[in-house]
């Protein structure tokens, strides 16, 4: 038995560290946590829910009436029958945002108050009008030219709209909402450390590319992300990273990022993207033709170039949505662990050997990440690998490269 014994304990003592969290802080991170995976799934259902209680009530027949009543001139029909309906799906849905933001505040994830957040709920929706509205024009335009093959001319047409979306949203989206300073201004000794990194992919990074994200005015979380494409692109990192990570950790978590940048995730994402809204308009115009001509008559919905069919295309695309969330959640954790191996390998030498897994073992503690999820939960919810795989990718990198 004392021999037994003897292996035990250097079995336990040999065992490779693992991310966990203190007792009360994991009551606590999993608290947090299936609120808010019953917080998705709620939003989910009341979105569906809210569109089809518009489509089936004729609410959408009602505010085509209004438009149509003020005006024969299409564009001035949008500009009443757009603001209208985001407005009216928006509010109804505006209960599950409060409660998101009560559980953010909750668990100490989010310092923002209430006038603050609720401005930003305001702009966002102004931005939803201020696009909803041409591209609305848009597509009743092709529709009403192609009633047959709209769905292929109106993806051709969003192509360069989804891109040029994409290269402003950096430079004109993401500003108004937080406040940039280039990381060379507030940083300059960890930039020329980061240059280090940067040197050894062979890559060209800029410093007036490289961002800092003032987080911390709106929250306690961690983050790090790349936006944009082409002249845009950049790499941002939250003040909240820079000042509860050490610097070794900072080097990996841009080394991630930089992974980003090298693996083409902006552009493949795009891709895939544009190829699954090609999917679902050509699903959704077979759908909202065999509905329309089914029900139409009882929701007072004439044809698919009545303004009254938006809700109902709304209500197919959030379906959609739904059921493709765990298609979209793998390639996007696929893409997360490629920046993660590729982290690993642009930092080795450069970092302690241990920085990894402690950058994910702080930010873990901080966003209070559950150590291990439910795998459906994984497989539908998760965009990223959990914390506790990779803090075990990082210990085990690091144990083959000894």
């Amino acid at each position: 038995m004392p021999h037994l014994a003897l292996q035990f304990l250097l079995v336990t003592a040999q065992a490779p560290p693992k991310y966990s969290l203190p007792p009360d802080e994991l009551r606590r991170a999993i608290e947090y946590a299936h609120a808010g995976y019953g917080l998705h799934f709620a939003s989910e259902f009341l979105s569906i829910a809210i569109l089809a209680v518009i489509v089936f009530t004729g609410l959408g027949a009602k505010f085509r009436d209004w438009a149509e009543a003020a005006s024969q001139r299409r564009w001035v029909q949008a500009l009443i029958f757009i603001p209208v309906l985001v407005a009216i799906n928006d509010i109804l849905y505006l209960p599950a945002n409060i409660y998101g933001q009560h559980l953010e505040l909750k668990f100490n994830q989010s310092i923002q108050s209430w006038p603050s957040w609720l401005w930003d709920w305001t702009k966002t929706e102004l931005l939803t009008i201020l696009v909803g509205i041409p591209l609305a024009l848009l597509l009743y335009a092709v529709i009403r030219r192609s009633p047959r093959r709209w769905w292929l001319y109106f993806w051709l047409a969003s192509l360069p709209i989804i891109a040029g979306v994409m290269y402003l949203e950096p430079m004109l989206i993401e500003p108004l909402f937080y406040h940039f300073e280039p990381l060379a201004k507030t940083h300059p000794a960890l930039v020329a450390q980061l240059e280090t990194v940067i040197a050894r992919s062979g890559l060209s990074i800029p410093p007036d590319r490289m961002f800092e994200m003032k987080a911390s005015e709106k929250l306690n979380s961690l983050n790090a992300y790349v936006s944009g494409f082409g002249a845009s692109k950049r790499v941002v990192v939250w003040d909240t990273t820079l000042d509860k990570l050490t610097t070794p950790e900072i080097l990996f978590v841009f080394g991630h990022e930089m992974g980003h940048y090298v693996l083409h995730h902006i552009r493949n994402s795009m891709i895939w993207s544009s190829l699954a809204l090609l999917a679902a308009l050509f699903l959704g115009s077979l759908i909202v033709r065999w509905m329309i001509a089914r029900w139409g008559a009882r929701w007072r919905i004439r044809d698919v170039s009545d303004w009254a069919s938006l809700p109902v295309l709304l209500l197919i695309f959030a379906v959609f949505s739904f059921f493709s969330e765990p298609l979209i959640n793998s390639y996007s954790r696929w893409q997360e662990h490629q920046a993660d191996l590729y982290g690993l390998a642009i930092t080795r030498g450069i970092i302690p050997p241990s920085a990894a897994a402690q950058s994910f073992q702080v930010m873990g503690e901080i966003g209070l990440d559950e150590p291990h999820p439910n795998p459906f939960i994984v497989f539908w919810l998760y965009s990223h690998p959990t914390t506790a795989s990779r803090f075990e990718l990082a210990e085990r990198y690091d144990r083959e490269q000894k």
